[in-house]
């Protein structure tokens, strides 16, 4: 099976207020992207690929709306918080954040926990308070790994190592896995390696050798478990990336990478028949 996750961030905002979207009016940029997507998705097999779409929260309305029927696409939502609503309990005194049970109720069945971004803000806040054990990251996300779960949701669980890190790649990817996955049901997770030390402009990817290594590192880690490649699923390292027994598939964000950047349906697909070969 191969897992083609979509992040698509806040791709949403205008590019006159200095975002890329380029594609819809705002209030239909969710449905925009489903439409633009699932029918050139249903010549896969659902044996074959599972293709998930992380979205904004504000889109999850109509995103869902704009699912056919016997649509392949699924729906996640980016993040959910380390608490949750519960009968007898919490009834949803939780301003500002996202339970789980609030996205698995717009419709998601997958949250994207750990995404490099995410781990860069709470390292962030963690550090205002003088706190800069990086485990203490790691403890946080796995309380957001259980509530996605215990909220019926599948998890995306994001890894990588800075660029300060890599001589300790080892070490600092085993404590990413070791404490996020601690208690959780393994068969509901899929592993994202994000390499954060070649993601963005100037940055030199990485290369097939230094995945393979990484990929098999985690699987030997985690007891098999799925990895997809996470530094960016592209035009141009597709076909390399499929060529790599031990990734099960790739997160895609944006499509193109000059001149109008952004996201473009029509290149999604174009992305996924390159992956998939046909």
């Amino acid at each position: 099976m191969k897992y083609l996750f979509l992040n698509l961030k806040r791709f949403d905002v205008p590019v006159e207020l200095g975002g890329v979207n380029r594609l819809a009016p705002v209030a239909e940029w969710g449905s925009a992207v489903v439409r633009g997507t699932q029918e050139g998705l249903l010549r896969y097999d659902a044996k074959e690929a599972q293709f998930v779409d992380f979205l904004p929260e504000a889109h999850l309305i109509p995103a869902k709306a704009a699912l056919c029927e016997g649509s392949p696409v699924r729906l996640g939502c980016q993040g959910v918080y380390r608490d949750d609503t519960a009968v007898g309990g919490n009834f949803g005194a939780f301003t500002t954040n996202r339970p789980a049970h609030a996205a698995a109720a717009l419709g998601c069945e997958w949250a994207l926990i750990g995404h490099c971004e995410e781990r860069a803000d709470k390292a962030g806040v963690l550090a205002e308070a003088g706190v800069t054990a990086p485990d203490a990251v790691n403890r946080l996300l796995n309380r957001e790994c259980k509530a996605a779960q215990a909220a019926g949701l599948s998890v995306l669980y994001c890894i990588g190592e800075k660029s300060e890190e890599q001589d300790a790649w080892q070490e600092v990817l085993g404590a990413q896995l070791d404490a996020g996955l601690d208690g959780l049901d393994k068969s509901r997770v899929v592993i994202a390696y994000e390499p954060i030390w070649s993601i963005g402009p100037g940055k030199t990817p990485a290369d097939k050798p230094y995945i393979e290594k990484i990929a098999r590192f985690v699987k030997e880690r985690t007891g098999g478990l799925p990895i997809v490649y996470g530094g960016g699923l592209k035009t141009d390292n597709a076909a390399m990336l499929a060529s790599i027994a031990e990734i099960d598939g790739g997160l895609i964000a944006l499509t193109r990478f000059s001149g109008e950047i952004g996201f473009y349906p029509e290149e999604y697909l174009d992305i996924i028949r390159l992956y998939l070969g046909h």
